[in-house]
């Protein structure tokens, strides 16, 4: 007897998830069959990764920037309304912004909140502190996080606080990429 052309079997391996002792009745019948229906869900953990590419799309500019230790804004010409979040068009007129460097002028913080919980990402540095950051001449806020601060300790005092800014050597493109630190009276 001859093999045939395609296999009829799929491959057995021991990747994957793999439940040994599963219960389940040696004979089927109707009564078996019946009791079916009390039995415990099988319930699994097991990962689960995907790779997702996605574009910044008008925001490329942005990310590269932080790369490269840049803070990127947007400014409508017209207006010459300053978004320290960056934006591809002005709010008011729907006119495309230009970019403008907010890397060097003189910041704030405006309003803070202490994180106790976060994303699986920033789980493990719980509690942080997560500030708005106002820049000289920006007409928004931009939303960062705060280190060199002690988040069990909060106060009032910090909003009004000069900050500078630092940028991860590794950049990760996220906005993550900038964060913020006290200046203390030497550096402003």
């Amino acid at each position: 007897m001859t093999e045939p052309l395609f296999a009829t079997k799929l491959p057995e391996t021991d990747d994957g998830t793999i439940l040994f002792s599963v219960p389940f009745p040696a004979e089927l019948n109707a009564e078996t069959l019946a009791a079916l229906k009390a039995m415990a869900p099988i319930i699994l953990k097991q990962p689960y990764a995907i790779d997702y590419i996605h574009s910044y799309g008008q925001d490329s500019p942005f990310f590269a920037g932080l790369a490269n230790g840049r803070l990127l804004g947007s400014i409508a010409p017209a207006t010459g309304y300053t978004y320290a979040t960056p934006r591809g068009h002005d709010m008011a007129t729907g006119q495309e912004t230009d970019w403008v460097d907010l890397t060097r002028r003189p910041a704030a913080v405006h309003a803070f909140t202490v994180c106790y919980f976060g994303s699986e990402e920033f789980l493990p540095e719980c509690p942080y502190v997560l500030a708005l950051i106002e820049f000289a001449g920006a007409d928004t806020l931009f939303l960062g996080r705060l280190l060199g601060l002690d988040p069990h300790a909060p106060t009032v005092d910090w909003i009004g606080m000069r900050v500078g800014l630092r940028f991860r050597r590794n950049s990760k493109f996220k906005p993550t990429d900038v964060y913020f630190y006290p200046l203390g009276a030497k550096e402003e």
